[in-house]
This record gives structure tokens, sequence and C-alpha cells, in this order.
């Protein structure tokens, strides 16, 4: 099993959502995070003042899958994401070890 963990722009969100779904993803956790990598952060203009800002808004997508079905999941999730231009974000694969289904037990693929 694989545990994907993606940081995209906030306005890819529902296209890579929609794309995951399509594919038969059956869940995925999403949060609202703020970080820097290469961009450095922006300049953000408010009331007429201009000031730089060292953290850009981003999603995290977290999604546990098969590690047959992980390919595919990091296919989709690098098309739907990107726009060729920087800030575009990361995709992260892990090794997942466990998993059980609090409510019925089941552990393992069965349990995704």
């Amino acid at each position: 099993m694989k545990y994907i963990v993606a940081i995209i722009k906030p306005f890819k969100f529902t296209e890579v959502k929609d794309a995951l779904a399509s594919a038969g993803v059956s869940g995925l956790t999403v949060s609202e995070v703020s970080g820097f990598g290469r961009q450095k952060g922006q300049t953000e203009i408010y009331r007429g003042a201009e000031y730089a800002s060292s953290l850009v808004p981003k999603i995290k997508l977290e999604i546990a899958v098969s590690d047959a079905f992980a390919d595919t999941v990091i296919e989709i999730i690098g098309k739907g994401a990107s726009t060729d231009e920087i800030g575009d974000g990361k995709i992260f694969v892990f090794e997942l070890a466990e998993v059980l289904r609090v409510r019925t037990g089941e552990q393992g693929d069965i349990a995704l």
C-alpha cells in the first residue's frame, strides 16, 4: 500500500478531485496549508500597500491506495495539478505499513 501526499495550487483542487473520483479513488483527506519552495513566497497588495508574504496558500491532499493503483493516482494528480509554472507543487509517496477500518476491523487493502 502507498500513502500519497500532494501539495497543489488551490484553484487546481476541483479538477484534481474530479479526476481522482472518476478514476475510482474512494476517499481522500484535504487540508488548506501554507508554505514556500523555490518561489520564495509572493508579493501582495493590501489596502494599497505592497508587502511580501513568505508563505503561499496551497492545498494538501492525502490518499491511501493499493500498490497497483498508486501509479495511476500519481499520474492523475500530476496532470491535473500542472500549470507548467513555478509553484505547481509536489507529490510525495510513502510506503504504508498497515491500515485498519475502525468500524469493521478490516485491515490491509480491503480497508481502503
